[in-house]
């Protein structure tokens, strides 16, 4: 009888193990299991995207306000276009905000940055930010810092 109530334990154990590692995987891909909320598309457009992915974080003030639902190169701006899902309730963005992508930490994984404008008029369902800033690429960074201390060093 005691070797089952072990056993038994065991497997609950393992049960509730299992149910965290799925749970922490959820949240890492990005994936949610809530209920759906209703939401409005805002587009932008990027000269670089860097690693920017679908599902990244849209974050105004650094409060999660959405999601990047898809990316992909318009061949009329000649610039990466870059869909966000905002959530209804944030109704109030300017149509002169900047949005950015943003990097979390040193080298955390990017997401996309709204800085308020002070425009009356807000986004609406379709709306597009135009006023936009590449990602820092790290390369680029280290590749101009090398080159101005090669021009101090002559």
């Amino acid at each position: 009888m005691r070797m089952r109530t072990v056993e038994i334990s065991v497997g609950v154990f393992m049960l509730a193990g299992i149910f965290a590692l799925i749970l922490l995987a959820l949240r890492v891909s990005g994936l949610s299991i809530q209920t759906a909320q209703t939401t409005y598309h805002v587009h932008a457009f990027f000269d670089h995207i860097g690693g920017l992915k679908v599902r990244s974080k849209v974050a105004i003030s650094g409060v999660n306000v959405g999601k990047v639902v898809s990316i992909s190169y318009d061949k009329t701006e000649m610039r990466a276009k870059v869909v966000m899902e905002i959530d209804s309730q944030v109704n109030n963005i300017p149509t002169d905000s900047t949005a950015a992508i943003l990097t979390s930490g040193l080298l955390g994984e990017q997401y996309i940055g709204i800085t308020l404008g002070g425009e009356e008029k807000t986004l609406q369902e379709g709306g597009e930010i135009w006023n936009t800033q590449p990602a820092q690429i790290l390369e680029d960074l280290i590749g101009k810092f090398l080159q101005q201390s090669v021009k101090e060093v002559e």
